[in-house]
């Protein structure tokens, strides 16, 4: 097989949650173990940092891959879902594995899969621990794909476990409450190795405290020992839009306390302010900012050589490092045009107030959403003043736009509904107006149509 004919076999043949939903999300480790197994046990051949969490944990994850590679470490990072190609999920010092690795590891283990029926998420964690161990990386990122206690990638003995945040998505899944699904997310701190939780929220943290207490694990949370990180910016948009959107987070950071009285005084982190340049501009990257530094701090006292240069160099940088898209990104500026993949009410959220920030006239709103999700606090966030062109994204999953449509009018939220994505966005920008903004957004994979 080539490439493509490759990465069809897996569409095909594997179980696929962009497909078949939640009946594909197997609720165990079973085929994970027994394929690795054949493989060898790759997952014990590499250092590794594994990370969870509802949102900001792919931007977290790219942002300490790039950190590493800059700071001299071959660094491998394994993210889902991809945007454009197969390959984006499984990078090295920011590359794309080959097709040809995708090819040869298909191959040569497809009597395997034919006997084990792996998923294609269990698969495609297979093929990047297989290919993190033999290029020998120095040290691998590993994002959580959904959950954490029965994710794929728990099989692996991380040098630190990080969970960003706690929030309402998945429920069908992980439960129908913020603590159900932090005792999911939760799942993933392993005896004996520090976690780092990036928000202290109230109404979960004694989870996470209780848990690591039973697995002597020590705990931190990067919002409390982070003393203060603000925009130096007043708007995320600039004073007018004429102007133009500022594609960089300008931040000033205050150190890391050394009082906090859940873990022990920590190493030096450097000046007594960061001053740091993100080219992730949404004013959500913020708290992600707190958790990665955290993350940089516990790496220090681990042995890892990671200079403030370092850190500010990376960050100045992290798409071109490591391929990243699809947060808060400027499509166009004429009209002023952005996507993002926030599509949980926290993470639409977040948008909403990127969007808030901006001097514009009217919203041209492109929504589409996938139809396995209670989406009904999500339409109740979103502004009534804003044109929606209702779409829906090219996967089995896809909500159907008519339907979408008819949910978001019983919220007051008034459209027309388009054939495709593409049409959709066409549509919003020869509507907009020179002073508009057109928005894209409410599921990753509406945005994979159009980065």
């Amino acid at each position: 097989m080539n490439y493509q004919e490759t990465i069809q076999y897996l569409y095909s043949q594997l179980p696929l949650f962009t497909r078949d939903g939640p009946s594909a999300y197997k609720a165990n480790l079973d085929n994970t173990i027994e394929l690795c197994q054949r493989l060898g046990n790759p997952q014990h051949k590499f250092r590794s940092v594994h990370i969870g969490g509802t949102n900001g944990k792919g931007s977290t994850s790219h942002m300490l891959a790039a950190i590493l590679q800059t700071a001299g470490y071959k660094t491998g990072l394994y993210t889902s879902p991809h945007l454009k190609d197969f390959r984006e999920r499984i990078r090295v010092n920011g590359q794309m594995i080959s097709e040809q690795e995708v090819i040869n590891f298909v191959t040569e283990h497809q009597n395997d899969f034919d006997e084990i029926r792996p998923s294609f998420f269990e698969m495609t964690v297979a093929l990047a621990f297989d290919i993190f161990a033999k290029q020998k990386v120095d040290i691998a990122i590993i994002e959580v794909g959904l959950g954490g206690r029965l994710d794929s990638t728990n099989i692996i003995n991380p040098l630190l476990s990080v969970i960003t945040n706690i929030g309402w998505d998945h429920m069908n899944l992980l439960g129908n409450t913020l603590q159900l699904i932090a005792t999911e997310k939760a799942g993933i701190i392993k005896p004996g190795i520090p976690v780092i939780i990036g928000e202290h929220q109230p109404e979960v943290a004694d989870i996470f405290i209780e848990k690591a207490k039973e697995e002597d694990s020590r705990i931190s949370f990067a919002s409390e020992l982070v003393e203060e990180i603000r925009d130096q910016r007043s708007e995320v948009g600039g004073p007018d839009i004429k102007t133009g959107i500022n594609e960089f987070l300008d931040i000033i950071v205050t150190r890391i306390s050394s009082n906090s009285d859940l873990r022990p005084p920590t190493s030096d982190f450097g000046l007594e302010t960061l001053d740091l340049r993100l080219d992730l501009p949404g004013t959500y990257q913020l708290k992600n900012v707190k958790t990665v530094l955290c993350v940089v701090d516990e790496l220090r006292l681990q042995g890892f050589h990671i200079t403030d240069t370092h850190i500010k160099t990376a960050l100045s940088q992290v798409k071109n490092l490591t391929g990243l898209h699809g947060r808060w990104e400027i499509l166009t500026k004429h009209p002023l045009t952005i996507c993002d993949t926030g599509h949980n009410p926290e993470g639409v959220q977040a948008v909403l107030q990127n969007i808030s920030s901006i001097v514009f006239n009217k919203l041209h709103f492109v929504l589409g959403i996938v139809n396995d999700k209670d989406i009904s606090k999500i339409l109740d966030m979103l502004p009534k003043t804003a044109v929606f062109y209702f779409c829906k994204p090219d996967i089995p999953r896809g909500l159907e736009a008519e339907t979408l449509k008819k949910q978001a009018a019983s919220f007051g939220l008034q459209g027309e509904v388009y054939s495709s994505v593409k049409t959709a966005l066409k549509s919003a920008q020869q509507n907009a107006g020179e002073n508009d903004l057109v928005f894209v957004g409410g599921s990753t994979f509406v945005v994979a149509e159009v980065v």
